[in-house]
């Protein structure tokens, strides 16, 4: 895979794309990295990329014929490439209503916030979807058991990984649980399952409401974490499975 990335600050990413396991993906020729400074298809004598927005208003506006030739010159042959544009104020409407006529473009958000540019986004949806490419984990199945996989084990599906330990057994005084111990892997299985659902319950109940069948002790385990039964599909409301 090849990802290109626009930028007027490439030195933000000298060191991130080599370091950790994208940059060993990187090393291997698992994926293939090319950074470029938006200024260079400035033509002013100034390399200006941006200008006042009409309409007034405070701040300045990426122009849209300075990106439109970068975007030209970067992308080729338009049906192998897509655009990923971080969403945030500050490029001119008219780019991603022209690249639409001719490749797939997604606007993407990583949080309801406000960042001073791009880069720290372009960052994050970089290692995001790099690490889901074969090759770039050390161990294939450890994507589909992180929070929100849909991989190796279902029961995680759409749930936040619950809390992981390892040696030693005791720290501070306090102990690993004992049923990770246990070897019975059934009951390992049910209790990491009840540990995902308290913690998506506590951080991101949005998920658990989004959840479909539902067996009772997920429905035991949620009204002790004190979910409102009545806002996840699934759960009993009135006497009826809203599951069914």
């Amino acid at each position: 895979m090849r990802i290109d990335i626009v930028t007027i600050f490439p030195e933000y990413f000298d060191s991130p794309l080599r370091v950790s396991l994208i940059g060993k993906a990187a090393a291997r020729g698992d994926i293939e990295f090319a950074v470029h400074d938006l200024r260079s298809w400035a033509t002013d004598v100034h390399h200006s990329v941006d200008d006042v927005p009409f309409g007034g208003g405070p701040g300045m506006v990426m122009k849209a014929d300075v990106w439109g030739d970068a975007l030209a010159a970067i992308v080729g042959q338009p049906s192998q490439a897509r655009l990923v544009v971080p969403t945030y104020e500050g490029i001119d409407g008219r780019v991603v209503e022209a690249m639409r006529a001719h490749l797939p473009v997604d606007e993407v958000s990583i949080g309801d916030y406000v960042l001073a540019g791009g880069e720290a986004a372009v960052l994050v949806m970089t290692e995001a979807i790099s690490r889901l490419l074969p090759g770039v984990l050390g161990n294939a199945s450890s994507a589909g058991d992180d929070s929100f996989g849909a991989g190796a084990d279902p029961a995680m599906r759409g749930l936040l990984e619950g809390p992981v330990y390892t040696r030693p057994r005791e720290w501070r005084g306090l102990q690993v649980p004992e049923v990770l111990l246990s070897g019975n892997h059934a009951a390992i299985a049910r209790w990491r399952r009840d540990m995902a659902l308290r913690r998506t319950a506590a951080h991101r109940p949005d998920l658990i409401a989004a959840l479909r069948n539902l067996d009772q002790r997920d429905r035991q385990v949620l009204a002790e974490a004190g979910f409102p039964a009545e806002e996840a599909r699934g759960f009993p409301v009135n006497g009826e499975d809203m599951a069914h």
